[in-house]
């Protein structure tokens, strides 16, 4: 299975959908994306979730419970290679948050929509699971240890208005079938 660092899609408007993450990781899960380069138009206000399920079965029953669970599933479709896109409508309460998410301004998103994220999250590490502070209410409360990070890794000083995660690079958040089959064949 292609492993693929998490985009800003996946990090910041996934977990809004409220599909479970064990659920998510259990079934393939690659990534998520604002569009599909291979599919125009794109649907709008929406979300391309990427699998590469490794057993079928289990996996239709997973959209089968996603189904039953939400009304946001709008389209699901397969490419070669094994791989499943499920397209969720993202929550029109959130549009103006997810814009913020899209500028790079996360600690001014709504407060009704940083509680969609935990603050507190089980990391799993060399066997051991353990507490930690989410990434998003890191990003979006501009925690100390984060910024220290980021000031440590760049060499420079944040001032307090800028933002301490990377924006959204369009690029990166559109799927494109053609490379994923790329980095995957050079990755065996």
């Amino acid at each position: 299975m292609i492993e693929k660092k998490k985009n800003i899609t996946s990090i910041f408007m996934v977990p809004t959908l409220k599909v479970d993450r064990t659920s998510l990781m259990e079934n393939g899960f690659i990534n998520a994306y604002v569009e599909d380069a291979k599919r125009q138009p794109a649907y709008k206000d929406s979300v391309y979730l990427l699998f590469q399920p490794k057993d079928l079965d289990k996996f239709r029953q997973f959209l089968e419970d996603e189904y039953e669970r939400t009304k946001d599933i709008i389209d699901e479709y397969d490419y070669e290679g094994g791989y499943v896109v499920v397209v969720y409508k993202l929550n029109p309460k959130f549009k103006s948050d997810f814009q913020l998410v899209k500028e790079g301004l996360y600690s001014q998103t709504s407060q009704a929509f940083q509680s969609m994220f935990p603050k507190i999250v089980k990391i799993q590490k060399d066997g051991f699971k353990r507490d930690e502070i989410s990434l998003q209410y890191r990003v979006f409360n501009k925690t100390a240890d984060l910024v220290k990070y980021w000031e440590d890794k760049l060499g420079v000083e944040f001032d307090e208005d800028q933002e301490i995660w990377h924006g959204f690079i369009l690029e990166d958040e559109i799927l494109d079938i053609d490379k994923i089959n790329t980095t995957c064949t050079t990755m065996k």
